[in-house]
């Protein structure tokens, strides 16, 4: 099929938060547009999809990135009826080019050198092939180890050193959020009462900081639908739709017992375009100012203006776009999260 790519845009008020924290415990920040700007990395806001991805999907669909797949598929092979499961589950990830080392000291258990990202379809099957055919070559074994990845593997890609052609091709970017806007970062000063200490003691029982910041953020995903396909066949478009949702819904849980931070996004884009996929965070490289109206309006202005540009000097318009909240009407047809996620569907059904 011919490429075709699901760019997602959203525009987010985060209150005052901590949802991505840096090695000093402070907010990761960036300098963009020669400002500091408030920060959420990819790998954040991907994790956070995954763990929604376990809410809203058959547990056969989302993997498991661990390096006890050693214990996982012994495990599979002991419910099959294998005489020696862990004997067996070692010698055929050996045997499939997984490098296997013991675990902490005095446990008995192997484990890979790094995470590795794995579907339950594919323990099921490993730990199948194991029982009923131990002395599988390692061709035979990778093909099983690759065949039937979960969405989330399918959707984020999989790396191994210890044999590239085990790896799985991300079909899904995620960029770092940045506020559209300049922060400075907080601190809040707190005390805690200790409810044993003496009636004669009136000091607190622990006091701290703890750093925050508060912005609008600009988010952006894109989907290379065609690659996606070749991973998944039928499941494409669902794998698609549950991805979107995720990425419009999900949030972080940094700090968010502090600071209660779950919000939704003001506005949404999504488009389809069969070009390339744009970001379009230039939108902000001039940090937007906030007025009477906050910075929500501001950078919904910013965005259409940045768009249109594009369209005009650089690539024409996506096939489709949709729009979730006001501010961004110009650029697609409005509709609510259950109309986006299925006229999205419908088109792509038509496309593939």
């Amino acid at each position: 099929m011919a490429n075709l790519y699901v760019d997602i845009h959203a525009l987010q008020i985060i209150p005052p938060s901590c949802v991505n924290r840096d090695d000093t415990g402070s907010p990761k920040t960036a300098v963009y547009g020669g400002v500091t700007r408030a920060r959420v990395s990819s790998q954040c806001w991907k994790n956070a999809v995954r763990l929604m991805f376990n809410e809203v999907l058959p547990k056969s669909d989302v993997g498991i990135r661990t390096k006890h797949i050693c214990n996982l598929i012994a495990d599979e092979i002991d419910r099959l009826g294998g005489l020696s499961p862990k004997k067996q589950a070692e010698a055929i990830l050996k045997n499939g080019g997984l490098a296997l080392k013991p675990g902490k000291k005095g446990d008995e258990d192997m484990e890979t050198g790094a995470l590795y990202f794995i579907s339950p379809a594919q323990i099921k099957a490993i730990a199948k092939l194991a029982v009923e055919n131990p002395a599988a070559k390692k061709p035979e074994i990778q093909a099983v180890m690759k065949a039937a990845p979960s969405l989330d593997v399918a959707l984020f890609g999989r790396m191994v050193a210890d044999d590239p052609s085990l790896n799985t091709d991300a079909c899904c970017q995620v960029a770092h959020s940045i506020s559209t806007h300049k922060v400075n970062n907080e601190f809040d000063y707190f005390t805690a009462q200790d409810d044993c200490s003496p009636a004669d003691n009136a000091g607190a029982g622990m006091i701290g900081t703890v750093e925050y910041n508060s912005s609008t953020l600009y988010r952006y995903a894109t989907i290379a639908v065609h690659a996606l396909k070749d991973n998944l066949e039928e499941n494409t478009v669902e794998a698609v739709k549950a991805f979107v949702d995720a990425f419009i819904r999900a949030m972080p849980t940094g700090k968010i017992n502090t600071f209660a931070n779950r919000t939704l996004p003001s506005a949404v884009m999504v488009t389809i375009r069969e070009d390339q996929p744009i970001n379009l965070v230039g939108a902000f490289e001039k940090p937007v100012k906030s007025g009477d109206n906050g910075y929500v309006e501001a950078s919904c202005k910013a965005l259409v203006a940045h768009a249109k540009a594009t369209y005009r000097d650089w690539l024409p318009e996506p096939n489709k776009c949709f729009v979730i909240g006001e501010g961004l009407e110009e650029l697609g047809d409005a509709v609510t999260l259950k109309e986006l996620l299925n006229r999205l569907g419908d088109e792509l059904e038509s496309l593939i």
